[in-house]
């Protein structure tokens, strides 16, 4: 049997067991995204994770050079399309993030860290299933570079600095509540006396 063949069955056999313990965590515990995945499940999801990437995208290298300009391109796009789970921090610390099943990862980890330049591009381009995490990619040369950008990016996120913490939160989309916030604010230092200043709660 070759190499394909055994990694087929393989492929197989980790499906099954990842199946039957999710049937077993179902009957048991119901259908809760509160409870954390078992240390068995991480390990079962990395590996179907691995060999589900085509060998040939995980070879993959980066082709965008790590530019000045390519990070801050890549984080304001993190910020305004991925924060939103990932956290600006890339920790996955949000009310999304933390409620997702799985949860969002901590990026700066060394199970993202340690992920080829293709593994990490082919997970925001096909997104992963059965997860919260989805496909980014449209197929055009464009939205390639984006990606590639965003991978420098993600590998840039162990040494954020507060500075572009602080940039990051301008970027993120704002809710309809701060929009009327700002509108109103506006309004009032343009002279508009009939709609002062919202009071901040925080």
């Amino acid at each position: 049997m070759g190499r394909a063949g055994k990694a087929f069955w393989l492929l197989l056999a980790l499906v099954g067991v990842a199946a039957g313990l999710a049937a077993y965590r179902v009957v048991s515990h119901g259908v809760s995204a509160k409870d954390e995945p078992t240390s068995i499940e991480v390990l079962l999801a990395g590996q179907l994770r691995h060999l589900a990437i085509p060998r040939a995208a995980r070879e993959m290298k980066n082709p965008i050079p790590l530019t000045p300009e390519a990070l801050s391109g890549a984080r304001g796009h993190f910020a305004d399309h991925c924060a939103i789970c990932h956290a600006n921090d890339g920790k996955g610390q949000t009310g999304i993030g933390r409620n997702l099943y799985p949860k969002a990862p901590d990026m700066t980890l060394p199970r993202t860290q340690n992920l080829s330049d293709g593994e990490i591009f082919y997970i925001i381009e096909n997104g992963i299933r059965l997860t919260g995490m989805p496909a980014w990619g449209q197929g055009t040369a464009e939205s390639s570079r984006e990606t590639w950008k965003l991978v420098h990016f993600i590998r840039h996120l162990p040494q954020l600095t507060p500075q572009e913490l602080e940039e990051m939160k301008s970027l993120n989309p704002k809710g309809k509540h701060e929009l009327e916030e700002e509108e109103a604010e506006r309004r009032f230092l343009e002279g508009d006396d009939s709609s002062p200043p919202p009071a901040h709660s925080h």
